[in-house]
């Protein structure tokens, strides 16, 4: 679920916008790639070993945003006060669940 609450301060993942979306590119890139095998009816193994590739990019990518958020946001809410901290915390948790059920 995308937030569309704004906030005055910047997000853990700014510094490495352009890293992460070049990440984000080349993920797209295999997501094309899967298309086009299916498409040219390749071997479904091969398919899969692709589908695996492309979801441990996509996990890869997913851990290293929770680190820029638990390094940045997290730390930055718990500077501030108890009630935020715990919030961030929270939602670093449901975060990890949601990644650990995928």
């Amino acid at each position: 679920m995308v937030s569309d609450v704004e906030h005055d301060h910047q997000h853990g993942y700014i510094g490495r916008k352009d890293d992460h979306l070049k990440r984000l590119r080349r993920i797209e890139g295999q997501a094309r790639g899967l298309q086009r095998m299916v498409e040219e009816e390749k071997y479904c193994i091969d398919i899969l070993t692709q589908v695996s590739a492309m979801t441990s990019a996509l996990h890869s990518f997913s851990i290293q945003l929770l680190e820029e958020h638990m390094n940045h946001c997290v730390v930055d809410a718990a500077r501030t006060g108890d009630a935020e901290a715990k919030e961030k915390v929270a939602e670093a948790v449901a975060a990890i669940s949601r990644l650990v059920r995928s």
